[in-house]
């Protein structure tokens, strides 16, 4: 076909020409091993685009001898998916059916369950593909029938051994003889992002718009962009850049807001910067919050590529600040207290409208007294714990002084003998 993708073109045919994935198809790859002894199995194949899912399944199913069928779980429907069923019944399923569900993660629940009867008795042999993380996508059901196999971005070391043999290929069905350096296909590599795909459709690109040489000047004429990357990588490259920063890396901690900011998550990023303020910081550096919010909002202000500079100032300061999530784990222990039905009734002096028993803390010295907030089944639940950092424990030295000297004023009671109580409005 003259519009066909020198991708599709060269797509391999046997374990020896697929680059990259040696664990899985080198001479002692898993998947090798396995399919050469005859074993071939129910398997779910996840990773990023263009690493060679699709390829794989082809060349299984080309050793294996069994009818081979693919689908598409953006385009198929359960119509289809019960077509290929039917022909486990007749001869031309008879030596087994290997079905290759590309995109696996567009199937609804339905769908899936369609193919469980199907899998789990052995007449058709299941390879799912998903660049999305299948714990999160596929049924449990297929899961657990099914073997879990990664597929890993294609270093550019890996991708060049593919340009080579797409460069020859060129040459020779065009009568040409351009030539390009090992530099210059590694650069390819690079910019393809572990996308075998999509770096030999960048050569062909910048071959066309060559002369002799194709060099980077040729290459930078297409595909500016740094790589497109699946939802999940989306949130992968999120929690990195928490991560980073909780462990207080702020090297990487900015690669990865870089990273994301190239990508055009500008929202994203300043979303997730203000979680991590609490979330991570928290009360160790309260001030935290407010000097993240005013570089999130001076990046929404200013739109990129200056906006990196805010957050980037947001990040760093962020990965190298005292660490604190006890507020975290107090509203997180809490909520685990309300989901179990707790606290429901509020004790009577705090609800209206008369307060009745209330003691005002302001009445008291050092505005404080001792008193029962927690409703009657969780009163002696303790949320928070101070954190070991300096903000928090000055503020635990400061209140183990006054509740303490609280108790010795009253004689270890829990009010103030002769103080009254104060009747307060709703509002208070």
């Amino acid at each position: 076909m003259k519009n066909a993708r020198l991708a599709d073109i060269l797509r391999p045919t046997s374990f020896d020409e697929i680059v990259g994935q040696r664990r899985l198809f080198g001479e002692r790859g898993v998947i090798r091993q396995m399919v050469e002894a005859g074993r071939v199995t129910n398997m779910i194949f996840h990773g990023p685009p263009g690493t060679g899912k699709t390829t794989a399944a082809a060349i299984i199913a080309q050793k294996s001898q069994m009818t081979f069928y693919r689908l598409n779980a953006t385009v198929a429907s359960l119509s289809d998916l019960k077509d290929i069923m039917s022909q486990t019944g007749n001869i031309f399923g008879a030596g087994g059916i290997l079905l290759y569900l590309d995109e696996i993660q567009y199937f609804n629940r339905k769908q899936q369950q369609a193919l469980l009867d199907y899998i789990e008795d052995g007449r058709v042999t299941l390879i799912a593909s998903t660049t999305d993380n299948p714990h999160f996508y596929i049924h449990p059901a297929v899961i657990s029938r099914s073997t879990l196999f990664a597929f890993e971005p294609v270093e550019p070391e890996e991708c060049a051994k593919a340009l080579r043999r797409a460069l020859k290929y060129l040459n020779e069905s065009t009568g040409s003889s351009k030539t390009s350096d090992d530099d210059t296909l590694l650069y390819i590599g690079k910019r393809a992002v572990g996308d075998v795909r999509r770096a030999i459709n960048l050569l062909e690109n910048a071959y066309y718009a060559a002369g002799e040489i194709i060099g980077r000047a040729e290459v930078d004429l297409f595909d500016s962009s740094i790589g497109s990357y699946s939802e999940d990588a989306h949130f992968d490259l999120l929690s990195a850049l928490q991560k980073s920063i909780r462990g207080s890396d702020p090297d990487a901690a900015v690669f990865y807001l870089v990273k994301l900011l190239e990508a055009g998550e500008l929202i994203s990023v300043c979303r997730r910067l203000l979680v991590i303020a609490g979330e991570d910081i928290g009360l160790a550096y309260p001030q935290a919050a407010s000097v993240t919010y005013a570089c999130v909002a001076a990046a929404r202000e200013l739109g990129m590529p200056e906006a990196k500079i805010p957050l980037a100032n947001a990040a760093i300061l962020l990965a190298t600040a005292p660490k604190s999530n006890s507020a975290y784990a107090a509203a997180e222990a809490a909520l685990g207290d309300i989901q179990k039905g707790l606290g429901n009734r509020i004790p009577g002096h705090l609800a209206s409208p008369l307060f009745k028993g209330y003691k005002y803390p302001h009445d008291y010295p050092d505005n404080y007294v001792a008193q029962q907030y927690l409703p009657d089944d969780i009163k002696d639940r303790k949320y928070y714990t101070y954190g070991d950092n300096k903000t928090e424990r000055t503020a635990a030295a400061y209140w183990e002084r006054i509740k303490s000297q609280s108790l010795q004023d009253n004689g270890g009671a829990a009010g103030a003998a002769g103080k009254p109580d104060r009747n307060i409005s709703k509002e208070n």
